[in-house]
């Protein structure tokens, strides 16, 4: 017998009742809250999630990187509030006090690292697509959990970054989103220079402080944000017209009217770089807004009440929800930013979809479904323990033309191995013969015809997995 690679401890033994060389029955576990774990049809959608999204990205030219999931404390939210949710690393037994490290909580930090430290062998404006789990310690709830799948794209640039690639992520996210089995995605829109020029135009001096209140209104509604406005020492004018500029929304130009509407009958103070900023913003909005939809009809939709985020992205921002799925929250998000590395320069754009939220309501609510919940598109059968190497033979010339198969776990009757196929999923079953190949039948039609395993091929939508919407 081979040397156990590891002692197995007690707590090992308790587990998995590993006892004399005896694998015994563990008690039943409740299972970990926000720790998805999802059954073989269910993990075949997310796959076919992540080969989409992976083959969207290249498309486009994205490069695909790889972090460690590690990062030292200091990096993860310091002292801020996000640092409350990182999952300290530490040995068994340690002092969590003396702890150096944490998972990542999300993709942009450890991003952010890698690009300071590669500044000197990167080719910028740098390309990056990066698909990873990340760990967050918040409170499990329907599409939020604490170890999830991210998939981030990030256009940046060494000094300064064109505004064209603000509509080149958004175009690359949506023909992704539209590329998936999910319902229409629709992609709202802002800007922090038109936010940020109104608001200072109405006299708001704490911009940052005002958005965070207005982020809430889906919460507490406008009477809510009033009021903690008016704890800013926003005047109740002032109030009243950014809540005014929350209601705009249109999916083309026009929202630009209503703004400027808004900004000549409402009272302003004497700013011309709050104007400027105005200016700037809308047409740079106007242009994002009818390039993507141009390149992805229906699509983006100028919403100015998009709040989040703006205190710290520079210029656009985006959430987007499924169609029908409002309830869900934004599936995917992101802007530009004028420095990914603290300290400045290395200005950027990028977008980040909830790669297990999105899994979770397709899986939840039936929305897709697999076509079958194992790779294996035959089951070789066995006609007895003997000829089991026949069997194994077919199955290896299959294996060798790309058809995944398995072969029959027993050399039971025919019949129990197609039921057994059939549990499974399996939609033939390959039956060896005393000379040549044998014949195989589609348990499906029962239709059944000879064949050669090294030309047969099963039709095109049962060679792989596929998934599709009910």
């Amino acid at each position: 017998m081979l040397p156990l690679l590891r002692p197995i401890t007690a707590a090992c033994a308790s587990v998995y009742g590993a006892l004399n060389g005896t694998m015994v029955a563990m008690s039943r576990r409740a299972p970990l809250s926000g720790f998805p774990e999802w059954s073989p049809a269910e993990r075949a959608v997310e796959a076919s999630v992540l080969s989409t999204l992976r083959t969207i990205f290249e498309l486009n030219g994205f490069a695909e990187i790889e972090t460690r999931a590690v990062e030292p404390l200091d990096l993860l939210g310091g002292a801020s509030e996000a640092s409350k949710e990182v999952y300290v690393l530490t040995r068994r037994g340690g002092d969590t006090a003396d702890a150096e490290f944490g998972l990542h909580f999300d993709l942009t930090v450890p991003f952010a690292r890698y690009v300071e430290e590669r500044q000197g062998q990167l080719h910028f404006p740098f390309r990056r697509y990066q698909i990873q789990k990340v760990w967050r310690g918040e409170r499990p709830q329907e599409g939020r959990f604490r170890e999830f799948y991210q998939a981030d794209i990030d256009i940046v640039a060494r000094d300064t970054l064109p505004p064209h690639f603000e509509t080149e992520v958004a175009v690359v996210m949506a023909r992704a989103l539209a590329a998936l089995p999910v319902p229409r995605a629709t992609m709202r829109m802002n800007d922090r220079r038109l936010v940020e020029g109104f608001y200072r135009g109405v006299g708001i001096a704490d911009v940052a402080g005002a958005l965070r209140s207005v982020d809430k209104i889906a919460k507490i509604g406008a009477d809510g944000v009033a009021k903690e406005l008016a704890t800013q020492n926003v005047s109740e004018q002032a109030a009243q017209a950014i809540l005014e500029l929350a209601k705009i929304q249109s999916s083309d130009g026009s929202f630009k009217d209503a703004v400027l509407d808004l900004w000549e009958t409402t009272p302003t103070v004497d700013d011309d770089d709050a104007q400027r900023l105005l200016g700037e913003g809308i047409s740079s909005l106007v242009r994002l807004v009818e390039s993507v939809n141009a390149a992805v009809p229906g699509t983006a939709v100028a919403d100015l009440s998009i709040a989040r985020g703006l205190d710290y992205y520079t210029g656009a921002v985006y959430e987007t929800t499924l169609d029908g799925h409002e309830d869900l929250g934004s599936i995917c998000s992101g802007g530009r930013y004028d420095s990914l590395v603290a300290g400045g320069g290395f200005p950027g754009v990028g977008m980040s979809i909830g790669v297990s939220r999105l899994v979770s309501r397709l899986v939840s609510q039936g929305l897709v479904t697999a076509s079958r919940s194992v790779p294996s598109v035959v089951l070789v059968a066995v006609v007895n323990e003997d000829s089991r190497g026949t069997s194994d033979a077919v199955a290896s010339r299959l294996r060798s033309r790309g058809i995944a198969c398995e072969v029959a776990p027993a050399a039971a009757k025919f019949g129990k191995q197609i039921q057994y196929a059939d549990r499974r999923g399996i939609p033939f079953v390959w039956f060896p013969g005393d000379e040549g190949d044998g014949e195989v039948k589609d348990i499906r039609s029962g239709e059944q015809m000879a064949a050669d395993a090294d030309a047969w091929v099963p039709p095109p939508t049962d060679l792989k997995v596929r998934i599709q919407r009910r």
